[in-house]
């Protein structure tokens, strides 16, 4: 039987760094990076807007959907580590519209394509925690990536976040704020084989 793991966090935090450092570490081991490429070029195509409640729930069924599909394509592996998983498509679908004062019914508009979308969750999920001052400083520093959405999401999203991984019972923590990337990689690799008898 196939074990999924998810690694999550705030934006910034380091979360591919360290994976992509895991993945030459030990190659053997199944890692899903997020690429949600041909979702917004659809979204595009459609000419779908995120800030239109009926838009809305059509883009999130999309990305629902993609992601039950990752997860079936994953279970064919043994060990599979999700660079954010369907925990993350549960939390942003029901509190972006929260963030920005939305009353917009999501879990009740989108019951039956939640409900398929929480059993793609992962076995274990492990939350790589940061300071903001940490967030901001590998934000600055990271030219690869422009992260236009990052101040919103400091302030409005990240703590309906940690709210939402507290009332999961299958997270763990991890304090990366003095860790390089290498030994976050580590760490990683080291809680996915203390909850997995397969490595």
């Amino acid at each position: 039987m196939s074990k999924i793991f998810s690694i999550q966090g705030s934006m910034a935090v380091g979360k591919t760094s360290a994976l992509k450092k895991l993945k030459e570490l030990h190659p053997e081991i199944n890692i899903v990076f997020e690429d949600n490429n041909q979702i917004f070029e659809l979204i595009n195509r459609r000419k779908l807007d995120k800030d239109v409640r009926n838009d809305y729930l059509e883009i999130q069924k999309l990305f629902i959907e993609n992601e039950i599909r990752k997860y079936n394509s994953a279970k064919s592996q043994n060990t599979s580590i999700f660079d954010f998983g369907a925990e993350e498509i549960d939390f942003y679908t029901l509190n972006y519209p929260i963030s920005l004062g939305y009353d917009w019914q999501v879990s009740k508009n989108l019951s039956n394509k939640l409900e398929s979308l929480h059993k793609s969750f992962p076995d274990r999920i492990l939350f790589l925690s940061a300071s903001k001052e940490k967030l901001i400083s590998n934000k600055n520093e990271d030219k690869s990536r422009t992260r236009n959405f990052f101040d919103f999401y400091l302030e409005n999203l990240l703590l309906l976040k940690e709210e939402y991984f507290k009332n999961l019972d299958n997270v763990d923590y991890l304090d990366v704020e003095d860790l390089s990337i290498e030994e976050t990689a580590k760490a990683i690799y080291t809680w996915v084989c203390n909850n997995n008898n397969k490595i």
